[in-house]
């Protein structure tokens, strides 16, 4: 019993080392958030000038104000890979319930693809499963977006 005592503290003190570390948030408000519109404009900024798809997670209060993002994934010039563990740790380590995800198509085409409505289906699942409230899936395309709730894709 007590060996097992030992590896535990073992793999609390290791994971402390380790834990994941809050990027700077400080170019992103804590803004309420209360429509596509405003998401888009706060994190309008960090998508303006990206030449590759970015793929990024916001983590709203019980208020539905941001209180941290993450970018999740940096991906070729048409694509990104997303990895459900890499979306939902940030908001579970911030033990927020809601989250909101976007990512930029800089070809300039605001729509959905197949692919896009896809994994976000496969994320809505996962979120309901650990209690992680998507509220939107919001795609940013030079000076437009789409919202996933706004076109009933989600």
């Amino acid at each position: 019993m007590n060996d097992k005592i030992v590896r535990f503290k073992t793999l609390v003190w290791k994971f402390r080392e380790t834990s994941f570390k809050y990027p700077d948030h400080s170019e992103i408000p804590k803004k309420k958030i209360t429509s596509p519109k405003d998401f888009f404009e706060l994190f309008q900024p960090l998508f303006k000038e990206e030449p590759s798809e970015l793929f990024v997670v916001a983590w709203l209060s019980s208020s539905n104000r941001v209180v941290g993002f993450e970018k999740v994934t940096l991906g070729l010039l048409n694509s990104s890979l997303v990895d459900p563990r890499s979306v939902f740790r940030g908001a579970i380590i911030a033990n927020c319930a809601n989250i909101i995800l976007s990512h930029n198509h800089p070809s300039g085409n605001v729509e959905a693809s197949q692919e896009d409505i896809s994994i976000t289906k496969t994320l809505v699942e996962a979120g309901k499963i650990i209690g992680i409230n998507i509220f939107d899936h919001i795609i940013f395309a030079e000076d437009k977006f789409t919202s996933f709730v706004e076109r009933r894709l989600m």
